[in-house]
C-alpha cells in the first residue's frame, strides 16, 4: 500500500487546528487526503486529492493518492481490513470471490494509468526522481493488493508484490531517510512469511522475501519515521501482534489508531474483542 516527501508522522487534523501555528507547517491537501483515507472520509479525500492535482498536475502522487482512496473505499465496503479476516488463514484462502464495484474499479484503474504516464514522464526527465519513483511504488502496491484481496490472483500479484520490493529497495539505496519505503519491503516479508513451509521454499525460489522478523521491522521503520504510509504501518503491525497472541502491543497500537482516526470504527471493534 506510499510516500513522497518527508518523514513526519501524519498528525490528525484536530491536532493540527489545535497546535501552535507557528510551530507548525500546514499540511498540504495531499496530506490531509491521505488522514481523511485512513478516517473512512472517502468523498473528502478525494475532493482533497483532486485539489492536489489542480495544484500540481504534473505530480503523480495525486492521481495515486486518488486511487488509494477508491481501493481503501472498496477495502470498507467488503470488510477487507477487520483484522479478524487476516487472522484466520482458511478464512482468507476458501473465502468466496467478492463482487467488486465496477464503477469504482474504473476510476481506481484510471487513476493507476494516469499515475504510471505522469511518474514516466518525470523518470524520463530524471531517472533519479524520488517522487515519481515512489509513485511507481505505490502504483504497484495498490494494483497488487486489488488482484490479491478483491480479484483472488494471487500470482499476478505476487510479481508487482515483487517489482515494488525491488523499486523500494533502489529507492531506499539512494534515499534512506524515504521511510515509507520500508513498507513495500515489510509487506512482502512479513505476509509471505505466513505461509507454510513448503510454499515459503516456492517462494524463495521464485525471488520473493519471506523473513518474519525483517518484515515487522520494515514495518516498524515505517510506523516510526514513515509520512504518509505511517497509520496503514500501524495497522499492519496491530495484525501482527495480534497474530502473535501480543494483545498489550497490539492494544497499544489500537488505541492510538482510534484516537487518530475516530470515524473509523475497526479499530474500537477490535479493541473490544481484545477485552
Amino acid at each position: 500500500m506510499t510516500v513522497v516527501f518527508i518523514v513526519q508522522p501524519i498528525l490528525p487534523i484536530l491536532m493540527l487546528l489545535a497546535a501552535d501555528p507557528a510551530s507548525i507547517t500546514p499540511p498540504t491537501p495531499l496530506e490531509i487526503g491521505f488522514a481523511q483515507m485512513y478516517d473512512l472520509q472517502f468523498d473528502q479525500a478525494h475532493a482533497s486529492f483532486h485539489s492536489w492535482m489542480a495544484q500540481h498536475p504534473e505530480d503523480p502522487m495525486g492521481p495515486v493518492g486518488d486511487a488509494a482512496a477508491y481501493l481503501f473505499t472498496e477495502f470498507d465496503r467488503l470488510h477487507i481490513l477487520q483484522s479478524e479476516f487476516f487472522l484466520h488463514d482458511d478464512t482468507f484462502l476458501n473465502r468466496r470471490k467478492p463482487t467488486p464495484d465496477a464503477n469504482l474499479k474504473s476510476a481506481f484503474d484510471a487513476e493507476l494509468r494516469q499515475t504510471e504516464q505522469l511518474a514516466d514522464h518525470a523518470l524520463a526527465e530524471d531517472a533519479s526522481n524520488a517522487n515519481a519513483q515512489f509513485a511507481t511504488l505505490l502504483r504497484l502496491g495498490l494494483h497488487s493488493d486489488y488482484l490479491a484481496l478483491i480479484e483472488k490472483k494471487y500470482v499476478g500479484s505476487l510479481a508487482e508484490v515483487k517489482a515494488s520490493r525491488s523499486l523500494a529497495e533502489k529507492l531506499l539505496a539512494a534515499n534512506p531517510a524515504f521511510a515509507d519505503a520500508y513498507l513495500a519491503i515489510g509487506v512482502e516479508n512479513y505476509l509471505l512469511s505466513l505461509k507454510p513451509a513448503p510454499v515459503r521454499w516456492l517462494l524463495r525460489v521464485s525471488g520473493a522475501e519471506t523473513d518474519k522478523q525483517l518484515g515487522i521491522a520494515d514495518l516498524t521503520r515505517t510506523a516510526q519515521r514513515g509520512h504518509l504510509l505511517e497509520p496503514y504501518a500501524r495497522i499492519l503491525l496491530a495484525v501482527a501482534a495480534l497474530r502473535d497472541k501480543n494483545t498489550g502491543r497490539a492494544r497499544d497500537l489500537l488505541e492510538s489508531l482510534s484516537r487518530d482516526f475516530p470515524h473509523n470504527p475497526l479499530y474500537r471493534q477490535e479493541l473490544a474483542r481484545l477485552h
